[in-house]
Formats: C-alpha cells, structure tokens, sequence
C-alpha cells in the first residue's frame, strides 16, 4: 500500500506512469477510442469506472505538465472543421480547465487538437489510459514534463 496515490490509479498505471519521462505523452481515452490502432506503441491501460476528468485529476496529482517547454502541454480533442459538427463546449472540457487551474496551472496550456491532428499526435504516446467515459470527444493527450 502507498500513501498519496489516488485510488483510481492502479498498479499497472502507476508503473506505466513512473516508466515515462520527460516529454512523453499520456493519453486518456473515451470509451470510443481504439488504442491498439490509434496509439500502437503506448501501453494500454483499462481504467472503465473513471470517466476522463477523473483520470486527469487524478494523473496530475502525480505527473507534472510541460509548461516549461511546451506552450500548451495538455490538448482536448475537438470535432474537425469540415466535419459538420458544431461544439461550443463541451462538460469534459469545462472540467478539464477547472482541474488544470486547480492543480495550479495557467488554463492557458491547454490546446485543442482537430480530431484528425490529435490522432496523429496519439501515435507517439507512450500510455494510453482507457476511461468509460461517455460524452463526445472526450479524449485528453498530456505531455509529461520535469518536478
């Protein structure tokens, strides 16, 4: 038993997690999303209960963000422009920008990525964290920075 680690956090996430260094990215999936053939290279971890600004609080608590040398080191995925689809907003991303100011970052590090740019991003993460969640483009990428 460890002290500090929030319980949604499993064993084989926090060994995945303490794997990655800096730069690394760490994307925390839909329910919809495939890993196996979006991020390909990256450890697939089943987190089903948690939706995805659980994960995210709860990932943050112990992996620091790249402010440092990245200008936005967490990104949203959003619907692409010429899909149709219209989002103004969305309650994963109001919780995301709640749970990064709370964790003490600027919310003006978080990005957003068109659904095919942030599946071209996922090929390079080197965790894939599978949620439940249910609500549409409800997919975060983290870029993991230094303490």
């Amino acid at each position: 038993m460890l002290k500090g680690i929030p319980d949604i956090i499993g064993s084989d996430l926090l060994k995945a997690l303490a794997d990655t260094g800096h730069g690394d990215l760490i994307v925390i999936a839909d329910h919809f999303y495939p890993p196996y053939s979006k991020s390909p290279h990256a450890v697939s971890i089943q987190a089903k209960g948690t939706n995805a600004p659980e994960m995210l609080d709860a990932i943050l608590t112990l992996v620091p963000l790249d402010v440092e040398y990245e200008k936005q080191p967490i990104w949203y995925i959003v619907p692409d422009a010429d899909s149709g689809i219209v989002m103004e907003n969305s309650p994963v991303w109001d919780r995301v920008r709640e749970i990064v100011k709370a964790q003490g970052y600027d919310p003006a590090c978080i990005g957003t990525l068109e659904r095919k740019q942030f599946y071209e991003k996922a090929k390079d993460a080197s965790i894939t964290v599978c949620t439940s969640e249910t609500q549409p483009y409800g997919c975060i990428i983290l870029q993991k920075g230094v303490m």
